[in-house]
């Protein structure tokens, strides 16, 4: 099976695959840095298409805030709705940091009921997006985003998630850290990337040809290598899920002396 025009991974080493939940890898992807873009689905025809938005959080009920332009069609059409009678989606786009085939590796979509945020609702958006960076001035709309549905479509598979699912459930630790990481590992540790060849069966022994960390989290780190015009995925795990970066050090040294051993 491939996804995204890559064979699906090996897992190495260890015989069980560990990894996030569907709800804990929208989570994540929904308060990343991905790009993101909000549809009307019922949208009259001749509308312009999807709104960019800016910044979005994510609240303790799983209601997601979402900051596009008073101009967007979505602004528009939240502006002039009654409760929760506009239905909207919103997909987020996961590209790899680093420069390797098949960059995209992943989509996340989140449906739901959309309202202008006023009031409290105005207030406590404002609080979480102000978490994530400064709030920009006159010209944008705070938009509510009542989720009634997610789905992931990404490495690890494709699969629904519930909103109580995706309100439950938290962000990989790493995952505000992830691209520098991988960037540093691209750059600074080609060598011991590719002593990982060494943790593979005997059919993939000419696997070194390049070698690029993909994505990490907490419970281990995927691999892209390629040989010739082809490549392949491998996932190595870490001995026990870590919690920050001091812990990922300590997993990360002890992959590469397994590996080197």
């Amino acid at each position: 099976m491939t996804r995204f025009g890559v064979p699906a991974p090996a897992r190495c080493p260890g015989e069980e695959a560990r990894g996030p939940s569907a709800a804990e890898r929208v989570r994540t992807l929904v308060e990343s840095n991905s790009s993101a873009v909000l549809s009307i689905p019922e949208a009259e025809p001749g509308e312009p298409g999807p709104s960019v938005v800016e910044s979005r959080a994510v609240a303790a009920t799983g209601d997601l805030f979402l900051l596009v332009p008073d101009t967007c069609p979505a602004a528009r059409a939240a502006a002039h709705a009654r409760d929760d009678e506009v239905t909207a989606v919103m997909e987020i786009t996961d590209i790899a940091p680093v420069a390797v085939p098949h960059r995209v590796r992943g989509r996340g979509w989140v449906a739901g009921w959309l309202t202008v945020a006023r009031g409290r609702a105005h207030a406590a958006g404002a609080r979480l997006l102000a978490e994530c960076g400064p709030m920009p001035g006159p010209g944008w709309s705070l938009l509510r985003l009542e989720a009634g549905e997610a789905y992931i479509d990404d490495l690890w598979g494709s699969s629904h998630v519930e909103p109580d699912e995706l309100a439950e459930a938290d962000p990989d630790p790493l995952a505000r850290y992830e691209a520098e990481l991988l960037q540093h590992l691209a750059t600074a540790h080609g060598a011991q990337l590719r002593s990982l060849c060494a943790l593979l069966d005997g059919t993939n022994a000419s696997c070194a040809e390049a070698v690029t960390p993909l994505c990490l989290d907490r419970f281990g780190l995927r691999v892209r290598f390629r040989a010739g015009a082809s490549c392949f995925d491998a996932r190595f795990e870490f001995p026990a899920p870590v919690g920050d970066i001091a812990q990922l050090r300590r997993a990360m040294r002890q992959l590469f002396e397994a590996a080197s051993a």
